[in-house]
């Protein structure tokens, strides 16, 4: 049975009105959880917090096995595994599911966000609903939005100007987006996953890379890649996701108590990543890394903002983002 937005929608509503639930669950929901980081990380502790709200409400209902430190794969292995079905929840970062739902690049656009509340604003907004209908259609269902952070440029040594990247091999997601950005620096833009960066980096397959302070830590990064310029030229915003074929399988008063926890896990998510984006940058700066403020901001804008036009048809159009530029 095909779950309509109209379905998802009132799953999560009901919540509110549903009894309180006492006592065991009759039988438990096996939940597999893929995490890319390790336990100490806000990308699993999220999960640890959504298994706690779902336990208070309705006690042994699911069985969590969370899987850290992308044992499942990086996170497109894990979005196909969601889509066959073999991992019922995972976190994405929008850029990733752009290869199913193309709009999704709207939240890539380089400096397209001033801020954390012009963020928050757009992902309140009819733009975000759009977004979790059409995920829906591929199999994947996103209850709540989550933000990791603002993504900023890493390398072995600094990259201080925008002239500095020409000719630059730097990592990308596998993006076009991401990819024509830095091709308007005049860098090489070459596609690895996540969990191939760090041997990248350190063997020179590749001279740079961008992600974010907590990613850069978690990762241990700072061990090969140890200068960081401020950039904060894209945010990476993600995605509590569950597989539709899980959700679908799930009675409705199962999915409202999970689609509330979700929710209630995004906030949780953006509270712990700003807590540990702090604590990485401390820990990296100690561990010999260094941070650059941004310098001719506008330099490494205008190229940047060329991306909008390149790729507003599958962003929505320009009005579109100009609309959510003006938010």
């Amino acid at each position: 049975m095909t779950v309509t937005r109209r379905s998802l929608l009132a799953g999560f509503s009901a919540t509110l009105a549903l009894p309180a639930v006492t006592g065991r669950a009759a039988a438990q929901t096996p939940l597999v959880v893929a995490s890319l980081l390790g336990d100490d990380k806000p990308e699993t502790l999220v999960w640890n917090h959504i298994r706690d709200v779902v336990e208070a409400e309705m006690p042994g209902a699911f069985a969590f096995n969370v899987v850290t430190n992308a044992a499942l794969g990086g996170e497109k292995q894990v979005v196909e595994g969601m889509r066959l079905g073999s991992i019922q929840a995972s976190l994405s970062t929008l850029s990733n599911l752009t290869a199913w739902v193309p709009e999704c690049i709207l939240f890539d656009l380089p400096f397209l966000f001033r801020d954390d509340a012009h963020l928050a604003a757009t992902l309140r907004s009819s733009t975000a609903v759009r977004l979790q209908e059409q995920l829906e259609q591929e199999g994947l269902i996103a209850p709540a939005f989550i933000d990791y952070g603002a993504r900023h440029l890493l390398a072995p040594t600094p990259l201080l100007e925008p002239s500095a990247m020409e000719g630059k091999r730097i990592r990308v997601i596998q993006s076009r987006l991401h990819a024509a950005l830095w091709q308007g620096f005049e860098a090489q833009p070459i596609a690895l996953p996540i969990t191939e960066t760090y041997n990248a980096l350190s063997t020179g397959h590749v001279d740079a890379m961008d992600l974010t302070i907590s990613a850069y830590a978690g990762f241990r990064l700072n061990e090969v890649a140890p200068h960081v310029t401020l950039t904060g030229h894209i945010r990476a915003v993600g995605a509590v996701i569950f597989a539709r074929s899980f959700w679908e399988g799930l009675d409705a008063q199962r999915r409202a108590v999970l689609g509330r926890a979700a929710e209630e896990g995004a906030a949780h998510f953006d509270m712990l990543m700003r807590d540990d984006e702090r604590r990485s940058l401390e820990s990296t700066k100690a561990a010999g890394a260094t941070f650059h403020p941004i310098a001719n901001r506008p330099d490494w804008e205008a190229p940047a903002r060329e991306v909008w036009s390149a790729f507003s048809g599958e962003a929505g159009g320009m009005e579109r983002i100009e609309a959510i530029a003006r938010i």
